[in-house]
């Protein structure tokens, strides 16, 4: 095969766009001249900006007229055309887009309904010790060669420049929010973090807009002399913004969240806090240094899902209240 046009779909949430870059970075290779296109979910377009290998980005509006939208994106896709189309997504909608997109090559997961309509289909299994990078990597098995890439973003130069105002001196990032409570390490757990953390440090609070009320609640909590070298920068700062300050931070402390694979794709220093999830579910660091977090002790509960829950089902909370300041802390010293 030597697809002149090839699309990539994953229209999930901001993690998994940023874990199918590494699928990108293995079309490139092996197609460096093929146009590739990929399509997201409103919201996500922006980590494409100045993207070097990207052609067009295709948006989603699925909150906003979303078969509406489904169907003006059918149309423009039929009208391209592609020699190749990769589906990463599981679900009916994109199957059917998949189904109806006058592609030559149809690839996608055997667990989404319309499969049976793929030209070639994969099985999606989570395996222990298997990245979620190596479980979308199969999908192109047929056809490229190379080993398994990792995820990559590209902040442009302006990207870097508009974060050296903060750079001024060593720093650490901390993004405390998810979107699940229970992946979401505890407001006294970050508040102790903080006050445990060397003075020299600056410390940056990073997230969305909708994360700054509990950014303000963990500065909120600390002495003076502590509040005054943290900086709460949720909602202020695109993706690839985020990901350029975090690029040159000492630390990041994540939850199994977004931000850690934002970390991944610009290979930042990264420390992921592990509560009801666990890293075998095949979505871990992958920066050259990442340290994983937990609590020490087995669980019968651990883990309660894949996504997490708005609360502990055991009320307990113990994957998280148990883990200690000193676990997070000590990663320091091999940063």
């Amino acid at each position: 095969m030597n697809p002149n046009r090839i699309l990539v779909i994953q229209t999930a949430f901001i993690g998994d766009v940023i874990l199918s870059t590494a699928l990108l970075e293995s079309l490139h290779k092996q197609y460096n001249s093929a146009k590739l296109d990929i399509m997201v979910r409103r919201g996500n377009e922006g980590l494409f900006e100045n993207h070097p290998y990207i052609n067009k980005v295709h948006v989603w509006d699925k909150k906003g007229g979303k078969y509406q939208s489904l169907f003006r994106l059918l149309k423009e896709i039929r009208l391209i055309r592609y020699d190749l189309l990769i589906n990463l997504q599981r679900y009916a909608t994109t199957g059917i887009l998949t189904l109806f997109s006058g592609a030559t090559v149809k690839v996608g997961f055997d667990k989404n309904p319309l499969s049976f309509s793929f030209t070639h289909k994969v099985s999606h299994e989570f395996e222990k010790g298997i990245h979620e990078i190596e479980r979308n990597h199969r999908l192109i098995d047929n056809w490229v060669n190379d080993t398994v890439s990792r995820p990559r973003l590209y902040p442009s130069q302006n990207d870097y420049q508009f974060v050296e105002k903060f750079q001024d001196q060593t720093y650490i990032c901390l993004s405390p929010a998810s979107v699940w409570f229970t992946k979401q390490y505890t407001l006294e757990g970050w508040i102790q973090l903080i006050k445990a953390l060397p003075g020299h440090y600056k410390i940056f609070i990073t997230g969305g807009k909708g994360d700054a009320v509990l950014a303000n609640s963990i500065i909120a909590a600390l002495e003076e002399n502590q509040r005054n070298r943290v900086v709460n920068l949720c909602g202020e700062l695109t993706f690839l913004r985020s990901a350029a300050l975090m690029q040159g931070a000492v630390m990041n402390y994540v939850n199994d969240s977004a931000p850690m694979h934002l970390c991944s794709a610009v290979n930042a220093s990264v420390c992921t806090i592990y509560c009801s999830t666990v890293p075998e579910f095949g979505y871990g660091p992958l920066s050259e240094k990442s340290f994983i977090v937990e609590y020490q002790e087995n669980l019968s509960c651990r883990p309660c899902g894949l996504h997490g829950h708005k609360a502990c089902p055991e009320k307990h909370f113990r994957c998280a209240n148990g883990i200690y300041t000193s676990q997070l802390t000590a990663v320091l010293g091999d940063a």
